[in-house]
């Protein structure tokens, strides 16, 4: 298996193509003025030495160059061992509101960008237990199904934005049923957990017979709160302004507090307001501790990083392009190795 530890930054090849269009235009410049000194035919005559392939072969050279340097960045992985470990720990499904009220900046930078920085820590500390994941707004998906690949988690987490889901709207119930439905239908006697972490601006759903139905099936609904009570703008993406409403007001997004503590309440989980994700980790990892164990495989991933073999070519081909002269060696164009004499 071959993956690319920070693929963020393949977004650099767009370089390459903005690179190749200026160079052709550069080409096109030199041509110019060229045509306003005389024939071009005739001074290439007097030229003799200068090469017409020579510049392209030099300028796709150090593309080259750019583009193994980018493949470096991006910290080229090849699997090298996957190991199955025995391991006590529970199955959890991270339900994450991806609305777009979880944009709004009344917890830094914004609820959504500091829920996923929470999870990847909280991804952290459970090594040991399976998990999966769970993305919603007005609908709900299942962005990785139950899984002890952990680097895999948080690999998806970095991938979650409010444009992965089409219709906007907060239905919190619908995210519990396709979490209760996650888990399988199998009886287990592995402790079973859901983790929504939401500003609870449930507008579409009964959210609080979901949990009691998951409560039903054994699984314990915790919910975390995101947000400030007293609510806060949500800021329309790549402009300056706010979300506004029919009449022209600016939509101002609050935590649902209450809605949170019934969610947990129905669901015989805990509610936990997220102002120190320090403090939420800790509450979080006592309730898990306090759950049923049971033993659960555990795949380990072991990844040899090769960035230095783009390296090594980028340096090998950079030497070549250092070597390569614009004009035409007189002295080599005389030597005549197939030739008769």
């Amino acid at each position: 298996m071959f993956h690319f530890a920070n693929p963020y930054f393949l977004y650099l090849l767009i370089i390459i193509p903005l690179a190749i269009v200026i160079y052709v235009y550069g080409i096109y410049r030199q041509k110019k003025k060229m045509r306003e000194f005389g024939n071009i035919d005739t001074l290439e005559q007097l030229m003799p030495n200068v090469s017409k392939y020579r510049p392209h072969i030099k300028f796709s050279l150090s593309l080259l160059v750019l583009v193994l340097i980018i493949f470096a960045l991006a910290r080229p992985q090849y699997l090298h061992k996957v190991e199955s470990v025995q391991r006590r720990g529970i199955e959890a499904m991270l339900v994450l509101d991806i609305s777009n009220s979880m944009l709004a900046r009344d917890i830094e930078p914004n609820r959504l960008e500091y829920s996923k920085m929470m999870l990847s820590n909280l991804i952290d500390k459970m090594k040991n237990d399976k998990l999966g994941l769970i993305v919603f707004a007005g609908d709900s998906y299942i962005q990785m199904p139950i899984t002890s690949d952990n680097v895999s988690a948080k690999m998806f987490l970095k991938t979650i934005s409010p444009s992965l889901i089409q219709r906007q709207g907060t239905a919190i119930g619908s995210a519990i049923d396709l979490a209760i439905k996650s888990f399988g239908e199998a009886k287990s006697e592995v402790g079973r957990a859901i983790f929504l972490i939401t500003d609870g601006e449930n507008h579409e759903d009964d959210a609080v017979e979901a949990a009691k139905l998951a409560n039903k099936k054994g699984i314990a609904v915790n919910v975390i709160g995101i947000g400030n009570p007293d609510g806060s703008p949500i800021p329309v993406q790549g402009t300056m302004s706010f979300i506004k409403d029919k009449d022209g007001n600016v939509v101002v997004s609050k935590l649902n507090e209450d809605m949170c503590k019934q969610i947990s309440s129905a669901g015989k989980g805990i509610y936990i307001r997220a102002t120190n994700s320090g403090a939420v980790l800790k509450t979080l990892e006592k309730e898990v501790d306090k759950m049923q164990k049971g033993d659960t495989k555990v795949s380990s991933t072991d990844f040899d990083d090769k960035f230095y073999i783009p390296v090594w070519l980028a340096l090998f081909v950079l030497l070549i392009e250092y070597f390569m002269f614009n004009r035409q060696n007189k002295r080599l164009n005389k030597i005549n190795l197939f030739g008769r004499n």
